[in-house]
This record gives structure tokens, C-alpha cells and sequence, in this order.
């Protein structure tokens, strides 16, 4: 069970033996169990846990008692929804469970302690704990998708009408021209490299919606070359960008079992990105590694940094940078589409931007453990 969905509770009693025994008593999967020995302590330990599904305090402790400490615990914002249980081995003549209750306490329970009764107590707050937790990440998940909806939207009505807005323009204007071949020829370029944007921007949210619907991008697998495959996406790049530097450093044996197709997406993706944000005075420089036995490493370095606070979700959908104004930089969906294809491959990808250079740091295996074995021949 991820560390975030354990369920914890809390023990607060100030004498070892009954921690002992109230923890043999709580203890199983998926339940961590937090122990004090006094009220500070027990505050120390909300201090850095506060999603606690139940805290039960002994009443009798020195310094602190369990009507102190649930006062305090009662009186702070963060702490208050912890469900408390009271246990004492006072004389019930004492009058202690009213206080208990004014305190906020759910149960109040005296010694000797029905081990059966406690434990269906504790069960019922750690399944309420267990259906919060799932409530959460429902939400998360149905806010998630609501605000990817509701993107796409925005990129139907904006990014895909600039280009359209072109052809449709280059199209009533190649109605009205006279033979003119010079002015034709240029429209017609115009129309197809706007059509080619739009192809592009249609491509990756077909694979995000993929990515979304299916967990994942489907591979192809098959023996390739990192050499063959980075020369000819670079080359692609340098045709749509003939003025920017590009410099290639091929290094060890560049060979494995790939989708090719798709780290060529990965490549263009990467050195796309390095030419539309790099300095322009620095060269991309793109470095791949194969002198390592298991694995081929991709490098794309480029000037200029990152913000920090950027880098956090650089490769989440639509969290890209800012665009900048002018330039036709697609979606912002290059990087989540990337990281998702190298993910799918079994390895990684890293970015490191300061001292005026980023990197992007590309590691995969030469045969994915998720590939099968028929293709590696």
C-alpha cells in the first residue's frame, strides 16, 4: 500500500507495557501505528502526522492528562477531525466520561478493556479513513480530467483556429490572384505548413487521450538504432530550422529493442523544445551515450534555465512554460507525450537547469522488461 493511503493511529499512554499491548492489539496491514509516552510528545507526532484516522489517550498522565491533551488537539484547525477514545482504569464513580465527552471525545472506555469491543471500534474509524481516503482521490482524479476537458476545449477554440484562420485567408486569396506562380507557390506553402501544425497538434491529443483512456501509449517493438533514428529526426529539425546549430556527439553501441518511431517523437520533441526556448546564440547540443552494457542514454542541452517553480510539472499536460507571444509552439503537450513514451520503454527522464544550460537527461534500457521476447531477435 503506498506510504500516502496507510491508515495510522495514534497511542498515548505513558506507560510502555499498554502501548505495547494496545499496539499487538491494532496492529495490521496497511495500519501504522504512532506511540507516545506523554501529551507533548503525542503533540510532536500531529506536529508532521495530521491525517490520523483515530487517536486513543490515556486520561491519568503526569505533566499532561487526556483532557489536556484533547483540548489542545481540539483547539487546533488541523487537528480537530481526529476521532478520540478515551482509556482510563479510574473508578467510573469518578464522573470522568462526561468530562470526556465535553473534551470531544467519540468513546470513553475503562480498564479492563474488551479486546474484541476495541478492535471493532478502531475498525469502523479505519474503514471511514479508508473511504475518505478514496473519496480524495476520486476527486483528485474527477478535477484532473475536468481540467484536461476543459483545456482541450480551449485548445479546439484557440491554438487549432490560428492555423485553420491561415488556410482559409491563403485559400479566399488564391481565389482572387491572377496566375501569379511566385504568389501562389508562397500561399500554398503557407496553407500546408499551417495544415501540418494543425496535423501535429490533432496527433498529440489523440495520444493524450490515449494516455488518459489506455494507462499508456501503445509500443511498437522492434531491433533499432539510436544512431539512425536521432540522425533522422535531427535532420528533420535542421530542414524547419536551417539558421539554429545542432551539435551531435554518438558515443558506444547505439543499438536495442525500441519503438522507433516513437523515440523519434521523444527526440523531436526534446530538440523542438531546446530550439524554441534555448539562447539563440548557443548551439542545441545533442549527446548520445551507448557505452554503458544495459542501457543508451539522450542528452539535449540547450542555453538558458528553467524557473524552478516550472520544473515541478514541466511534464505534466498543459503545464508547460509561458508561451512566449509570436511563436507557434503547439500545445505544451510535447513533454508530458514524451515522458510518457520513455515511461512505457521502462526508463527515465530527467531535466537539470543552471548556470545558464538545461538538460534533458533520457535513460532507457536496451530491451524493456516489458517487452517481448519474440521481438528481440
Amino acid at each position: 500500500m503506498p506510504h500516502a493511503d496507510r491508515i495510522k493511529c495514534l497511542l498515548v499512554d505513558d506507560v510502555p507495557e499498554n502501548l505495547i499491548a494496545l499496539e499487538a492489539l491494532l496492529q495490521r496491514d496497511g495500519v501504522d501505528i504512532l506511540k507516545a509516552q506523554s501529551g507533548p510528545e503525542a503533540l510532536e507526532l500531529l506536529l508532521t502526522h495530521t491525517d490520523v484516522a483515530l487517536a486513543l489517550l490515556d486520561v491519568q498522565m503526569p505533566e499532561m492528562n487526556g483532557f489536556e491533551l484533547a483540548e489542545l488537539i481540539r483547539g487546533s484547525e488541523r487537528t480537530r477531525h481526529i476521532p478520540l477514545i478515551f482509556i482510563t482504569a479510574g473508578s467510573r464513580e469518578q464522573n470522568w466520561q462526561f468530562r470526556g465527552y465535553e473534551s470531544g471525545a467519540v468513546d470513553f472506555l475503562y480498564k479492563p478493556i474488551d479486546p474484541h469491543m476495541l478492535t471493532n471500534k478502531a475498525n469502523v474509524f479505519f474503514e471511514l479513513q479508508r473511504r475518505k481516503q478514496a473519496l480524495a482521490h476520486e476527486l483528485h482524479e474527477r478535477t484532473a480530467a475536468l481540467r484536461v476537458n476543459e483545456m482541450f476545449m480551449a485548445v479546439l477554440s484557440h491554438d487549432l483556429r490560428t492555423p485553420l484562420m491561415s488556410i482559409t485567408a491563403a485559400a479566399t486569396l488564391l481565389k482572387r490572384q491572377p496566375d501569379d506562380a511566385d504568389k501562389v507557390g508562397a500561399m500554398a506553402e503557407r496553407m500546408l505548413s499551417s495544415g501540418q501544425r494543425m496535423g501535429r497538434m490533432i496527433e498529440d491529443l489523440l495520444d493524450v487521450t490515449r494516455i488518459r483512456h489506455a494507462g499508456g501509449l501503445p509500443l511498437q517493438w522492434g531491433p533499432s538504432d539510436m544512431q539512425a533514428l536521432v540522425q533522422r529526426t535531427l535532420d528533420e529539425v535542421q530542414t524547419s530550422f536551417p539558421d539554429r546549430v545542432i551539435e551531435t556527439t554518438l558515443q558506444g553501441n547505439l543499438r536495442g529493442v525500441w519503438d522507433a518511431e516513437r523515440l523519434c517523437q521523444v527526440v523531436a520533441n526534446l530538440v523542438g523544445n531546446a530550439v524554441h526556448h534555448g539562447g539563440p546564440d548557443e548551439p542545441v547540443r545533442v549527446a548520445v551515450d551507448g557505452t554503458l552494457a544495459d542501457t543508451v542514454s539522450v542528452t539535449v542541452a540547450n542555453g538558458g534555465t528553467i524557473a524552478p517553480e516550472l520544473i515541478a510539472n514541466l511534464f505534466d499536460p498543459f503545464h508547460g512554460r509561458e508561451r512566449e507571444p509570436g511563436r507557434h509552439q503547439g500545445l505544451g503537450l510535447g513533454l508530458f507525450i514524451a515522458h510518457q513514451i520513455v515511461r512505457g520503454h521502462g526508463g527515465r527522464i530527467e531535466v537539470f537547469s543552471r548556470n545558464g544550460i538545461t538538460r534533458f537527461i533520457v535513460e532507457l534500457p536496451r530491451v524493456s522488461a516489458t517487452t517481448d521476447p519474440r521481438e528481440t531477435g
